[in-house]
């Protein structure tokens, strides 16, 4: 089992606020004969009408000392999770949640911004501190 996040329980908060309800911690899968563990599974009641909206959210911290090595890992990981999420659970969709702090400083660098859209990579952004959801981005 992997280590959980710093910032899990303060993401996990966060996502309650905003009436997700948490359904899975971690979120558990296999595809093929490869076991994947995305942080946290949540869903919540849109409309009557239109059912229910499922997301996945891996979680990262961003405070070692290079945050392009902490990017590396966490653009990996992410891709990987997608693919295996669009074949096994294709209505989740899938966050990298990132603090606030990571996200206005490198995260806002010429190529963090380039990589984000080659790779289609949604972001959650997160205040550590307050326990909120600062802003979704898709």
């Amino acid at each position: 089992m992997s280590a959980k996040d710093i910032f899990h329980e303060a993401v996990k908060q966060a996502l309650q606020k905003e009436q997700w309800i948490i359904t899975d911690d971690p979120l558990k899968f296999k595809f093929g004969n490869v076991n994947f563990q995305v942080d946290l599974g949540a869903e919540r009641l849109l409309a009557a009408d239109r059912g229910d909206e499922k997301i996945a959210v891996e979680i990262k911290s961003f405070l070692n000392p290079s945050a392009i090595t902490d990017f590396y890992a966490a653009l990996g990981q992410f891709l990987s999770y997608r693919l295996a999420l669009e074949t096994t659970q294709p209505e989740r969709v899938l966050y990298l949640a990132v603090p606030v702090d990571a996200y206005q400083n490198f995260f806002q660098l010429e190529f963090t911004q380039t990589a984000l859209q080659k790779y289609q990579v949604l972001l959650v952004v997160y205040d550590p501190v307050n326990e909120v959801i600062v802003q979704w981005i898709k």
